[in-house]
């Protein structure tokens, strides 16, 4: 699909239609098939069931500017 957005009013608006969908209609698995706009509203503690990977850890340069300790240290 080839599609060309002719000004930047039409791509603002593209976007907002965009976010709109990902944030107020599209249910999300990792919330309990909610949206976000729901949790956020009501207020909902929601379980976590996505992954976390270890081996994606930062890399910090400087662990007192980002408040972390390293491993390496």
């Amino acid at each position: 699909m080839n599609y060309e957005i002719e000004s930047l009013d039409e791509a603002k608006e593209l976007l907002d239609q965009t976010i709109r969908l990902y944030n107020e209609e599209r249910p999300h698995m990792s919330i309990g098939m909610l949206t976000p706009k729901i949790v956020h509203e009501h207020n909902l503690k929601t379980e976590k069931v996505w992954k976390t990977y270890p081996w994606k850890k930062r890399n910090i340069v400087n662990p007192i500017q980002d408040d972390l300790i390293t491993v390496n240290v």
